[in-house]
């Protein structure tokens, strides 16, 4: 095998990297699940409480125009520019379903991590004749002037 691939085999087979390609994985089925729930399960619901109408169907058309449209599709088969209002709150609903999840995966992971105490400080420095704290590195007492060992 060449030096190239040597490098390459070490580099795929670092943790890092597996963890990476992981996460990706599962990162786009768990977006197919969010955008599931958002289109079959909430945007019905979201529909029936806006009057029965589709969301994805919410638009508005652009330029001039006679013709009425009810769907964006037949509105885009005419050739009519369209502003697709109602896709754009289905994307947003996506987002916040999968920042809230991602969000409560964080905070759950960072609740089981081991909390570290800080070190304690070292205690202080004091001269040996008035007592006094004095600086790690004086070699005199600022309060007192006596010479301090090093």
């Amino acid at each position: 095998m060449s030096k190239i691939g040597k490098e390459f085999k070490e580099f795929i087979m670092r943790g890092n990297v597996l963890d990476l390609a992981v996460g990706v994985i599962i990162g786009g089925a768990f977006g197919k699940i969010v955008s599931s729930l958002v289109n079959d399960v909430l945007m019905p619901v979201i529909g029936l409480i806006t009057g029965g109408q589709n969301v994805n169907n919410l638009f508005i058309t652009l330029g001039k125009t006679d013709q009425v449209f009810t769907t964006v599709d037949a509105a885009k088969e005419a050739g009519v520019a369209t502003l697709n209002y109602g896709m754009f709150i289905q994307s947003v609903i996506d987002f916040l379903i999968i920042a809230a999840c991602i969000f409560l995966l964080v905070k759950g992971i960072n609740s089981f991590r081991k909390k570290e105490e800080p070190a304690p400080a070292p205690d202080p420095r004091l001269c040996d004749f008035c007592r006094m704290e004095v600086a790690d590195d004086a070699t005199r007492c600022p309060h007192c002037t006596s010479e301090l060992k090093a």
